[in-house]
């Protein structure tokens, strides 16, 4: 009989992701104004954002820089007992730790640790729960958070990053957040091109694919999820009337079978609107389901080739070698 695959359960969720950028004002604009998330707060340094049904004041935290990329990726424990115990797992597996942090306007402490390759991760309970900051935004029906605007997403959903050993990448998520995989591409030379993980009972929260670009701590992209798939063709409308780059989609995905979008922020980072429809992760003991690399030749779910640059773009981009 096949063990249980979710020893843990001691993460309650993917809470937010922290964003680089060296555009901040546009990147402000373009995720308030163009994407649709709202605006919480901002600070000298960083923009506080959410989507209309993200529970949290943050679920994106826009942060100035001379880069792009990730800052960190946050995940809130799901009791005060389970962040000590979380943490004395991260301390006892031998990646390397941060420590303590005091947090900042969107959650409390927090303690942060991170991947072989560059990512800062932490983990959090304390958190700061959204409040209307204006009439407008306060919900007729109580069951929903906000006014729409722009693209409007409903909630953050997921990230991708890209490290050089998915199989060392898989090691830790289990290790240090208790995630289970739930799909995996194995490629012919035996080695695991990419990973879909879970600390709850939705699909995934956080893919990790390999890194083709010789990239140390990139992201691939972050994803916010929509009601339907309706939402994101209105959004393809959106963001072409706005002038922001269409990368590929819309369109659905094999693995995992997301209906997706993808577009380039003003300053390079990919973001994806996705509706997952609604499946979810209930079995105690899920196997993981296997693509392999002829399987993914025959493309996405309708048969849509993936394009090249999904293959390469990442932020911060790489740094090209002068001959």
């Amino acid at each position: 009989m096949s063990a249980p695959t979710n020893p843990s359960f001691d993460i309650a969720h993917l809470g937010h992701v922290e964003m680089l950028t060296d555009r901040f004002d546009e990147s402000l604009d373009f995720f308030t104004r163009v994407f649709g998330l709202k605006l919480s707060g901002q600070d000298a340094d960083s923009a506080y954002l959410r989507a209309w049904d993200d529970y949290e004041h943050c679920s994106l935290k826009l942060t100035r820089a001379d880069t792009t990329g990730v800052g960190h990726i946050a995940y809130r424990a799901a009791s005060p007992e389970a962040l000590e115990r979380r943490v004395k797992a991260i301390e006892a597996s031998g990646y390397k730790t941060h420590g303590w942090i005091d947090g900042d306007e969107s959650h409390g402490r927090a303690f942060r640790f991170e991947d072989p390759f560059g990512h800062v991760f932490e983990i959090y309970y304390d958190t700061v729960w959204y409040q209307p900051q204006q009439d407008a935004e306060r919900a007729a029906l109580k069951n929903t958070a906000s006014a729409f605007t722009g693209a409007a997403p409903r909630r953050l959903d997921h990230l991708n990053l890209l490290s050089g050993d998915v199989t060392e990448f898989r090691r830790f998520m289990e290790t240090c957040l208790g995630s289970r995989v739930t799909e995996m591409i194995q490629l012919d030379n035996g080695r695991i091109g990419g990973c879909w993980f879970t600390v709850n009972n939705k699909t995934y929260d956080l893919a990790c694919t390999e890194e083709h670009g010789r990239g140390h701590g990139r992201l691939h992209h972050v994803t916010f999820a929509t009601d339907q798939r309706e939402d994101i063709l209105r959004a393809a409308d959106i963001f072409l009337q706005n002038g922001v780059h269409i990368e590929t989609g819309p369109h659905k995905h094999a693995i995992q079978g997301t209906f997706f979008l993808y577009v380039w922020e003003p300053a390079g980072n990919r973001v994806e609107l996705a509706n997952a429809g609604a499946r979810l992760i209930l079995a105690p003991d899920w196997q993981p389901v296997v693509w392999t690399e002829a399987d993914r030749r025959k493309g996405q779910a309708w048969g849509l080739k993936t394009i090249e640059t999904f293959h390469t773009h990442g932020t911060p981009p790489v740094q090209k070698m002068e001959a």
